[in-house]
């Protein structure tokens, strides 16, 4: 039986079950595009009309969370190829601050560093780490927004741990001394 709350050309989806995840998807879109606002709302925006004009069908052969993941991520693919590689290149250079996160009173700094660390990772890493510790997706749900394989998603993954575990090393250290 279809729900009352469902949309027309994807019958699979509701509007609530859409609402429920628009903040995580809006921080996902963030991301896609350098934390550019106008761009991601724009992203956003051509992704609901994707779901919407049912040119995107959900099938249930994951979450609606990881499909709607999956929507920004092509779309953002292949609408800022080209500027995505320059924001990045300006990023690196310190042009550009990592995701807002609440600031503790006893951070010291320390949030800037990980943010740090985490955008010196190689793409496919920061990526598959905001998606499983930000955005809350496990590695096989990040693994399919990322369009690569299970066992490449688990790879990037064990790679982004270890390589931030090195980079952070000094963090372990700070915080014994207090």
């Amino acid at each position: 039986m279809r729900d009352d709350d469902a949309l027309d050309n994807n019958p699979q989806v509701t509007r609530r079950a859409l609402e429920a995840i628009h903040a995580d998807l809006y921080g996902w879109s963030l991301t896609r595009c350098d934390y550019d606002r106008a761009a991601a709302e724009d992203l956003m925006q051509q992704a609901y009309v994707e779901v919407l004009s049912g040119r995107a069908r959900f099938d249930n052969k994951s979450t609606l969370k990881t499909f709607l993941f999956g929507v920004v991520q092509m779309l953002a693919r292949s609408r800022y190829r080209r500027a995505t590689r320059r924001l990045r290149l300006a990023r690196q250079a310190g042009a550009e601050a990592g995701p807002a996160t609440t600031v503790d009173a006893h951070d010291d700094g320390r949030s800037a560093r990980v943010w740090a660390a985490v955008r010196a990772l190689p793409a496919r890493q920061r990526d598959i780490t905001e998606l499983v510790f930000c955005r809350e997706l496990t590695i096989e749900e990040a693994s399919r927004v990322m369009g690569v394989t299970v066992g490449t998603g688990r790879v990037h993954y064990d790679r982004a741990k270890k390589a931030l575990a090195a980079a952070l090393a000094d963090l372990r250290d700070d915080g014994r001394d207090q």
